[in-house]
């Protein structure tokens, strides 16, 4: 261990010399409160270190003694259905403690060491088995089971194998290693949290996350495993998206870590997540949650580990074979805490101050995502898919935070403040916003929703754009210089604007909707496009073709139960063919 002593405190960054034998990223303690720290610089025997704590009352003289370890997050039975802050102290078990005010220097560990897992071993003594390998299970939650895997760095024979209700710490496996050490394997391991946990292999993302977002699963969609960005200003629903992606998102496991956020804001997370209700299971959601909360009154440094300590719990999850989503809210602000500790080293500010290092930390943060083999003889698939929130100032998204962050990811949904105003949600801007993965989710949903889907998404966007170009005519001389075509392309633009990618988060059947849905509902709308570009070339009026009662039903189809989709949908084509064919008869009799 190595001891030093405090010789300069500058809000949450504290200088100690006589480190000279600590190494960065280690945690220390600071002071006679234990202030828990993580050197981030050093110079000579001089340590900078970002204090996780409040440092007020700090000063010179006080002790600094090095962990010789670094920051880490506690792995194992007991994360599911937990709130952690930045550093993954439990809220809950810090409440009992020293009520609802957070201490500083408590010292709390991020797993009960009392509670009993029921322990169930899934290998047989004498196995030969390698990192990664899982030897046992544990029914974690209703929904989740907990896969208990060999450490990484360790490969043996498995010489004792028990059964039973252990503690975190106790041992259910005993391994021996090739040279002939005996260690023993407890269900909780370790893991650095900056450095990213090893797999096999990294695949292609090509399978899609269905979210049950219509705007998001049909025009901008994310594979399992990507990355995504929602960027949008003060009061465009950044946090309504983001519930309603881990409510719906066809994930495993959630992580949702919120990162610098109002206390309100996570307050209204802690307490709505717990009461919503999984919808493939009907448990409550929490049941496969991890929630980290990290207010922004909370210290700033804390912010910088958050982030960190959500994607290796995620990581862990995703190891064991699983999809999981992880959402953080928001990137923005863990910059901020980046740009407040860069500007206290002294070191050479980068745009609006921000640090020069801010686009390489992004970089490092979202390249932990990734659809992977994970490592043991098996080789399990499993998915990490990251999706950051972005709180530009301003909802300006030309500064540095969103823009480094767009060239990383590969799904930008842009929030719009407009479309907030005008009751438009999710207010995804759909002629800002892009998915790069479209490509390569095509062909999925051309092989398993229908062969037809990129056709109607295709027209669906090019139906869009033509409104926004002919938006700028009406602007001029008014709607009825336009073609009775390009009045049809309106109406059709209106359609798909208010009846689909318009949704209700809080109604019970808009929240969500299947793909085969999705499909069929934008083929309603589209066929009434097309059907009323044949019309009005064949002379049909305008205002007749609006009229027809059809377009009532058209307008109501989001509102069908799933069970109901097929004979309603079906029904509601054959009113369209029906009344459309009528008109054109009548035209042509005429």
């Amino acid at each position: 261990m190595s001891q030093g002593t405090i010789v300069k405190v500058s809000g949450p960054l504290v200088i100690a010399e006589g480190m000279r034998d600590a190494n960065m990223f280690d945690v220390v303690r600071v002071s006679e409160h234990r202030l828990i720290g993580e050197i981030i610089e050093m110079h000579g025997d001089k340590a900078s270190i970002q204090v996780y704590e409040e440092t007020a009352g700090l000063g010179p003289g006080e002790p600094v003694v090095s962990t010789g370890a670094p920051l880490s997050v506690e792995l194992g039975p007991g994360l599911i259905e937990m709130m952690f802050d930045g550093i993954q102290r439990p809220l809950e078990e810090m409440r009992k403690r020293v009520g609802s005010n957070i201490t500083r220097g408590i010292d709390v560990p991020a797993l009960d060491r009392n509670k009993k897992w029921k322990f169930e071993p899934v290998m047989q003594k004498g196995a030969r088995v390698v990192a990664g390998d899982i030897i046992g299970k544990v029914q974690e939650t209703i929904i989740v089971e907990h896969r208990i895997m060999v450490p990484y760095g360790i490969e043996g024979t498995l010489e004792e194998i028990y059964s039973g209700e252990f503690t975190v710490e106790e041992t259910v496996a005993k391994i021996r290693k090739d040279d002939g050490q005996l260690v023993d394997i407890q269900m909780m391991q370790k893991w650095p949290v900056r450095k990213g946990r090893p797999y096999k292999e990294k695949l292609s993302p090509d399978i899609p996350l269905v979210t049950g977002q219509r705007v998001i699963d049909t025009l901008f969609p994310i594979a399992k495993g990507g990355v995504a960005a929602v960027p949008g200003p003060f009061g465009s629903g950044k946090t309504v998206v983001q519930h309603q992606l881990a409510k719906w998102a066809d994930a495993d496991i959630v992580v949702y870590i919120g990162c610098g956020e109002r206390g309100n804001e996570m307050t209204d997370v802690l307490m709505e997540f717990p009461e919503l209700k999984d919808p493939r299971t009907g448990e409550s959601l929490m049941k496969r949650t991890v929630l980290i909360a990290n207010t922004s009154d909370m210290p700033v440094a804390a912010r910088e580990a958050s982030i960190y300590t959500g994607i290796t719990i995620a990581e862990y999850f995703r190891d064991m074979g699983y999809n999981v989503a992880l959402m953080a809210d928001s990137t923005s602000r863990w910059a901020e805490a980046l740009r407040e500790m860069s500007g206290r080293l002294e070191e050479m500010p980068g745009e609006e101050g921000y640090p020069a290092y801010l686009s390489s930390r992004l970089a490092q943060f979202y390249e932990r995502a990734g659809r992977v083999i994970s490592i043991g003889s098996e080789g399990r698939e499993g998915t990490l898919t990251a999706i950051g929130a972005v709180s530009p100032p301003g909802g300006d998204i030309s500064e540095p935070v969103s823009q480094a962050t767009l060239r990383i990811v590969k799904v930008f949904w842009g929030l719009d403040a407009s479309l907030a105003y005008r009751r438009h949600f999710p207010a995804i801007n759909w002629l800002q916003s892009y998915s790069l993965y479209l490509d390569r989710l095509d062909k999925w949903m051309n092989e398993n929703i229908a062969k037809d889907w990129s056709t109607l998404r295709t027209d669906t966007l090019r139906i869009l754009q033509e409104e926004a170009e002919l938006d700028e005519i009406v602007r001029l001389v008014g709607v009825d210089a336009l073609s009775p075509a390009d009045r049809v392309t309106l109406e059709a633009a209106k359609s798909i604007r208010e009846d689909y990618l318009h949704q209700n988060a809080f109604h019970d059947v808009d929240t969500y909707t299947s793909l085969s849905k999705q499909y069929r509902m934008l083929k309603l709308i589209l066929s009434f496009y097309y059907k009323g570009r044949k019309a009005v070339e064949s002379g049909v009026g305008i205002r007749e073709l609006f009229a027809i009662p059809v377009r009532e039903r058209i307008g109501r189809a989001k509102y069908v139960r799933e069970d109901q989709v097929e004979n309603v949908f079906n029904s509601i084509e054959a009113e369209l063919n029906q009344q459309v064919e009528a008109l054109m008869s009548k035209e042509v009799e005429q």
